[in-house]
C-alpha cells in the first residue's frame, strides 16, 4: 500500500515541502531514497524501536520510503514522526485520508516522546502558504509555530497522541492560538540593564545616543574598568524597538539556528550577540557542513558586540567587512549556497595598549612603542573604516562613582533616538535612492555617498571647519563621509533641517582613531 505525508527541509530560511512516499509491499527489504543524510537514514532504527513502546508493531514487510523531490539534500532527525505515521498508514494503523491536510515534523526517543526539532517558524510559514490546514509540532516547538495565523497548530507529546488526532479521536487535541501582538509589545521595554545604572561618562553615553539614533558603527577605547562593557551592554535598551516584520525575520533566523527558547513566541527586542574573542571565522560567519546562521546573522536587527577587538584574530575580523557593507552574507559549499541577512549595529571595545594603560594618569604604562604598534596593528584599516564613530572612554573619577543620584534613565535616552529615526525615516521613505541592490534606507549610517551630498551636505563655513580639521588633525581621506554621516545624525537629534557647523564639530570629535598621533601607533 502506498500512502503519502508531508514536511518540510530547510535551506537557509526558506522552507521546501517534503512529499514522503511510503510503501508497503510483502518482503523483508528496507530502501530509504531521496539524498537523505545519515541523521535521517537511521530514523527508521529510532521508528522501530518507538512503534511497540506505544502499542503498535514494527513492520515486517518490505518498505519503501522516498523523500521527493529527490535531489535536495534531507537533513536532521525532524522526519521521524512523518516516516512514522506514513509507516502506520502504509500497514492500515492510520487512516490515510486525513494525512493530505496536515504537515508533520519531529524527531522520536525511542519511548515515542516527539522531541523539539529547529526551524519549526519557516516550516509553519511554508504549510501555510501550501495551504495546509494545520502543523503538528513537537510540545516544545508549539508556541514558535503558532505565530503563524491562519494555520491549525497541534503540538504533540507522544506518537500515540498523533496516532489518536489523525484517526479523528480530536477530543482533548485543541489547536494552539497565540496573542503575538500582546506578548510583543508587553515585552518590548523589560530590559534588565540601564543606563540609569551608569555614573558618569556623559560624553561616552552621548556618543552611545549618537550611535543608536543613525545605527552608526561606533568602538570604545579605554583602559580596564572604565566601563566599556557594561555600556555597551546597555545600548540595547536606547535602540528603537523592533518592528512586528523585524521581528518576525529576526525569530525566523534564531529559529533556524535552534536559539529560540520553548516559551518564547516572538522575538521582541532586539539581539545583543556577544562571542568570545576565540570564536572561529565560521562560526562568525555561518555555514558549517550544514547551512546555519552565524554570529553576524544572528545580530541581525540588533548589535554586534565585540569585547577586547584586538584580541580576535584577523581573519576572523576581516571577514566582517563585506557584512558590514552589504548587510547581508552569502555563505557557498560544496554542497549548498545560502544568503542570510545581516544588518546589524556593530560596536567593538578596546584597550588602548596591550597592558591596558596608554595614556591612563592614574597607571603607568608598561607596554614598549613597538608593543603598542602592533597591538593597535590588529585591526585593518578596512575595517576601521566601516566604524563610523571612536570614542575615549577615561576612568571615572571618584566623585562620580560615590554620588547615589542616578544617571538618565534609559527610557529618556530612548525617546530622543526614536524621534530622531522617525525623522529618517520619512526623508529616506520620500526619497527615490532609498532602494535598489542593497535594500530599503532606513537609517543615515546606510546613506549612498549619492544621499549623502543630498541630505548631508555642509553649508561654507562647515566646509571650511572640515578641511581644517582633516589637515590640523591628520585625519585620513576616508574620515569625510562618516563625518558628514554623523553629523546628519546629530542634526536629527537637535530638530535641525541643516547639518550646521556645530553638528561638524562634535562628528569630527568622533575620529579619535584617525588622528595623527593614534595613527602613529599603527592604526
Amino acid at each position: 500500500m502506498l500512502v503519502k505525508t508531508y514536511s518540510a527541509a530547510v535551506i537557509g530560511l526558506e522552507a521546501t515541502t517534503i512529499t514522503i512516499e511510503v510503501n508497503l509491499t510483502k518482503g523483508v527489504m528496507f530502501h530509504l531514497s531521496g539524498l537523505a543524510d545519515t541523521a535521517v537514514r537511521e530514523s527508521y532504527d529510532r521508528i522501530c524501536a518507538a512503534l511497540p513502546n506505544v502499542g503498535y508493531k514494527a513492520p515486517t514487510a518490505s518498505l519503501t520510503i522516498n523523500l521527493s523531490p529527490a535531489d535536495m539534500k534531507k537533513e536532521g532527525s525532524g522526519f521521524d514522526l512523518p516516516m512514522a505515521v506514513g509507516i502506520l498508514g502504509a500497514d492500515g494503523s492510520i487512516a490515510p485520508e486525513r494525512l493530505k491536510d496536515y504537515m508533520l515534523i519531529g524527531e522520536l526517543g525511542l519511548d515515542g516522546k516527539i522531541k523539539p526539532v529547529r526551524a519549526v517558524l519557516p516550516i509553519a510559514i511554508r504549510a501555510r502558504k501550501e495551504k495546509f490546514k494545520g502543523l503538528i509540532v513537537p510540545k516544545d516547538n508549539v508556541r514558535e509555530a503558532a505565530v503563524v495565523n491562519n494555520l491549525e497548530v497541534y503540538g504533540m507529546d507522544n506518537l500515540s497522541d498523533v496516532i489518536m488526532f489523525l484517526n479523528g479521536r480530536t477530543d482533548g487535541y485543541e489547536p494552539m492560538v497565540v496573542d503575538t501582538r500582546k506578548e510583543f509589545y508587553e515585552r518590548q521595554y523589560s530590559y534588565d540593564l540601564d543606563f540609569a545604572d551608569v555614573k558618569g561618562q556623559e560624553a561616552v553615553k552621548r556618543a552611545l545616543e549618537v550611535a543608536a539614533a543613525g545605527s552608526h558603527n561606533i568602538i570604545l577605547i579605554g583602559p580596564p574598568g572604565s566601563g566599556k562593557s557594561m555600556m555597551a551592554k546597555r545600548l540595547p535598551s536606547i535602540l528603537p524597538p523592533l518592528s512586528l516584520a523585524e521581528s518576525l525575520e529576526t525569530t525566523q533566523i534564531h529559529s533556524v539556528a535552534g536559539k529560540l527558547a520553548g516559551n518564547v513566541s516572538l522575538i521582541s527586542q532586539r539581539p545583543f550577540r556577544s562571542p568570545h574573542h576565540t570564536v572561529s571565522q565560521v562560526a562568525m560567519t555561518g555555514g558549517t557542513n550544514k547551512a546555519m546562521p552565524g554570529e553576524v546573522s544572528l545580530a541581525h536587527n540588533g548589535i554586534l558586540f565585540l569585547d577586547e577587538l584586538p584580541e580576535f584574530s584577523k581573519q576572523t575580523l576581516e571577514v566582517l567587512r563585506q557584512p558590514l557593507e552589504d548587510r547581508k552574507i552569502t555563505i557557498s559549499r560544496a554542497s549548498y549556497s545560502v544568503e542570510y541577512p545581516c544588518s546589524f549595529m556593530f560596536v567593538a571595545s578596546m584597550n588602548p595598549c596591550p597592558c591596558g594603560y596608554y595614556g591612563d594618569p592614574t597607571h603607568r604604562c608598561v607596554c614598549t612603542p613597538g608593543q603598542i604598534q602592533r597591538y593597535m596593528s590588529r585591526i585593518s584599516g578596512p575595517l576601521l573604516d566601516r566604524i563610523d564613530l571612536h570614542c575615549e572612554v577615561p576612568v571615572v573619577p571618584f566623585k562620580d562613582l560615590s554620588q547615589m543620584k542616578p544617571g538618565e534613565p534609559s527610557s529618556a535616552i530612548r525617546e530622543r533616538v526614536i524621534r530622531a529615526r522617525n525623522i529618517q525615516t520619512e526623508r529616506f521613505r520620500s526619497s527615490p535612492q532609498s532602494g535598489g541592490q542593497r535594500g530599503a534606507i532606513h537609517c543615515n549610517a546606510q546613506m549612498t555617498e549619492r544621499m549623502i551630498h543630498q541630505f548631508a551636505e555642509p553649508d561654507a563655513a562647515s566646509l571650511d571647519m572640515l578641511r581644517m580639521a582633516m589637515e590640523k588633525l591628520k585625519l585620513s581621506a576616508r574620515a569625510y563621509s562618516r563625518i558628514l554621516k554623523v553629523a546628519r545624525t546629530i542634526a536629527d537629534l537637535a530638530g535641525s533641517e541643516k547639518v550646521q557647523a556645530m553638528h561638524i564639530a562634535e562628528a569630527i570629535g568622533y575620529r579619535n582613531l584617525d588622528r595623527g598621533d593614534w595613527a602613529e601607533r599603527g592604526i
